[in-house]
């Protein structure tokens, strides 16, 4: 029997359609030889500073800073139902084999690592690598899993992530609040855009206006100016100096330029694009492009790559085909797409780029 532990309950149905999987019970789905379970997001999480001493429990300046030699980890209080289901679930005398379904990303890699460590499971684990929530990508997903600690560097990744984000978090936030006599949130990412954030508004606000002059020539079907002369004399004596002689255009050069098309979108890329588009923030598009995920309409979002493998030609030639037909300015056109163009393995890390299914 093996135990299949996905990320969320959506995530979780999804793949029991795909493998047939039909027996319902309590926070887990069973048949085939399957048992799917999930996890609710982040399941077990880095304790906080209070399980590290009485000490801690009180915020001042005198117990700073607070370096845990030994990590503690706490199932987090609203579900702890669901945790002791997984638990007993890798515990079952019949589960020999435990998959890692969590999302194909460092973030996915954690939440299924500190549920694994923290429910004391020692059974042989395996990865299942997918970059869409179809029927036949997640078949094929099981067709071909990865062993488990092929991903340790990703786990520690997420894991040092996790860390420095509690170390600065913690003792950052702490310090600055003692000082100032009031809660001041500091955070490893948040603090930095913020000063970003704040020169910006300062720049603005402190702007001096400067007065420049051009100088231009009126032409016939053409004009032509100056650089910015900051000069009120030097731009005078330029004046003048074309004032009194003739114009004379002793070249000409036309150029036909090609632009190519933009690149297929990373997740950087289409938030800025839905930003510019719609007005989006960067989350609430990655909260969009993660629900079409999870309803099988998008490849996996979470990605910096903006190529397809080499391999994915003919997927791409076949969605291309689906699209012009829904585009009416396409019909009757005579369009060969060049898909040479967005196909490069070697271009694509973890996730290739986001494209509909």
């Amino acid at each position: 029997m093996k135990l299949v532990i996905c990320e969320k309950p959506s995530v979780g149905a999804a793949v029991a359609a795909a493998l047939g999987v039909t027996g319902r019970k309590d926070g887990y789905i069973e048949g085939n030889g399957y048992l799917i379970s999930w996890c609710i997001g982040h399941l077990v999480q880095l304790s906080e500073a209070a399980a590290y001493g009485e000490q801690y429990k009180k915020w001042s300046y005198d117990s700073l800073p607070i370096l845990p030699q030994e990590w503690q980890y706490t199932v987090a209080t609203d579900k702890g139902k669901q945790f002791k289901i997984l638990k007993d679930l890798m515990h079952r005398a019949d589960v020999s084999e435990v998959v890692n379904a969590c999302d194909a990303g460092r973030e996915g890699e954690l939440i299924f690592r500190f549920v694994y460590h923290q429910a004391g499971c020692k059974k042989p684990f395996t990865r299942l690598w997918i970059s869409s929530m179809e029927n036949e990508a997640i078949r094929s997903g099981f067709d071909n899993l990865k062993d488990g600690r092929e991903y340790d560097a990703l786990y520690h990744s997420a894991l040092c992530r996790a860390k420095a984000d509690w170390l600065i978090g913690i003792n950052a936030t702490r310090l600055f609040s003692c000082l100032y006599g009031k809660t001041l949130n500091v955070g490893r990412v948040q603090t930095p855009t913020l000063k970003m954030l704040v020169d910006r508004d300062a720049a603005i606000t402190g702007f001096q206006k400067e007065t420049y002059y051009h100088v231009r020539l009126t032409l016939p079907g053409a004009e032509a100016a100056s650089a910015k002369i900051c000069a009120a004399d030097e731009a005078s004596r330029l004046k003048a100096a074309c004032e009194a002689s003739a114009a004379v255009c002793t070249s000409l050069v036309k150029e036909k330029k090609t632009i190519a098309p933009p690149k297929l979108f990373d997740l950087t890329s289409l938030q800025r694009e839905a930003n510019r588009i719609y007005g989006y923030t960067a989350k609430q598009t990655l909260d969009l492009a993660q629900a079409l995920y999870e309803k099988k309409l998008l490849t996996y979002p979470r990605t910096d790559s903006a190529f397809l493998t080499d391999d994915m030609g003919e997927t791409a030639t076949g969605i291309i085909k689906v699209l012009c037909e829904k585009l009416s300015f396409m019909e009757g056109a005579d369009f060969s797409p060049e898909i040479a163009k967005v196909l490069n393995s070697k271009k694509v890390s973890d996730h290739h780029a986001i494209i509909p299914t």
